[in-house]
C-alpha cells in the first residue's frame, strides 16, 4: 500500500512558470531596442541550459543568465542602466507572492492524515525554502527535500535516507522529465499533472515519456486516484 507520498513544487503546488514567463517578456521588451526579437528568446535558452551545470535551476542561475545574453546580443553596448533593470527583474521574481494552484491546500489536507507527505522541489535552496514558508503549506508536510536535480539517483537517497520502500511510494509533479520518469525508474509510481506552460528544458518527446502513468487534468482528483491504486497494490 501506499505510505508516503511526494509533491513536486513549482508548477504542481504553486505557480512559477508563468513568472519566468512574464519576466522573459520583459526583457524581450527591453533588448527590442538593440537587437531584433527573433534571436532573443533562443538565446537566452541556450544561455540557461548550458549555465545549468555552474549556476543550477532557479531565478538567480535565470537572471544571470538574461545578463550574460543581454552583453552578448548587444556585443556589450547594453547600458549599465539596462543592466540594473534586469537585476531588478530578478528581485521581483524573488519577492512575488507564493500563489497556491487551485484546490491544493484541499487535497493536501484531505491526504495529510492518512499518508506521509513530502515535498520534493528542484532549485535555489534559499528561494525554495522561502516559497515552502510562504505558501502556508510547511505544516502540512512531514519532510521538505529541495534539490539540485530531480533524477533516479537522487530519489533513491530521499527513499533510502527515510526508509522509504519503492513499491509503498507515490510521486507527483507537472514535469515528465523531473517528477515521472525518474521515480518510475527506480520501481516506484508517479502522477503527472499538467501546467498550462513548461519550461523548454523540461519537455519530452510522447515516445519517450511513454504511458505508464496516470495523468490528471486537476488536483482535486488526486486523493481518488491515490484510493484507486492504493486498491490496486499488490498485499505486502
Amino acid at each position: 500500500m501506499i505510505k508516503t507520498i511526494a509533491f513536486d513544487g513549482d508548477d504542481t503546488l504553486w505557480h512559477n512558470e508563468r513568472i519566468f514567463s512574464m519576466t522573459q517578456e520583459k526583457f524581450r521588451a527591453l533588448i527590442r531596442s538593440y537587437v531584433p526579437e527573433g534571436e532573443i528568446d533562443d538565446r537566452l535558452q541556450r544561455t540557461e541550459i548550458e549555465n545549468l551545470r555552474i549556476f543550477g535551476y532557479g531565478i538567480k542561475g535565470f537572471t544571470l543568465s538574461m545578463v550574460e545574453t543581454a552583453i552578448a546580443l548587444t556585443d556589450g553596448r547594453i547600458t549599465a542602466r539596462d543592466i540594473q533593470a534586469i537585476i531588478g527583474f530578478g528581485r521581483e521574481m524573488l519577492e512575488h507572492p507564493v500563489e497556491l494552484l487551485d484546490d491544493v491546500r484541499e487535497t493536501v489536507e484531505a491526504l495529510k492524515d492518512r499518508y506521509r507527505l513530502i515535498i520534493i522541489t528542484k532549485g535555489d535552496l534559499f528561494d525554495q525554502e522561502s516559497k515552502v514558508a510562504r505558501s502556508g503549506l510547511a505544516d502540512l508536510f512531514w519532510r521538505v527535500e529541495i534539490v539540485s536535480e530531480k533524477d533516479a539517483a537522487t530519489y533513491g537517497s530521499i527513499l533510502k535516507r527515510h526508509d522509504i520502500a519503492p513499491s509503498e511510494f507515490l510521486m507527483i509533479g507537472n514535469s515528465v522529465r523531473s517528477d515521472v520518469l525518474p521515480v518510475l525508474e527506480i520501481g516506484a509510481r508517479a502522477v503527472h499533472l499538467p501546467y498550462e506552460l513548461t519550461w523548454v528544458h523540461e519537455v519530452v518527446t510522447p515516445s519517450a515519456a511513454g504511458d505508464g502513468f496516470p495523468v490528471l487534468e486537476r488536483m482535486a482528483d488526486f486523493p481518488a486516484l491515490v484510493a484507486r491504486l492504493d486498491q490496486l497494490a499488490p498485499a505486502s
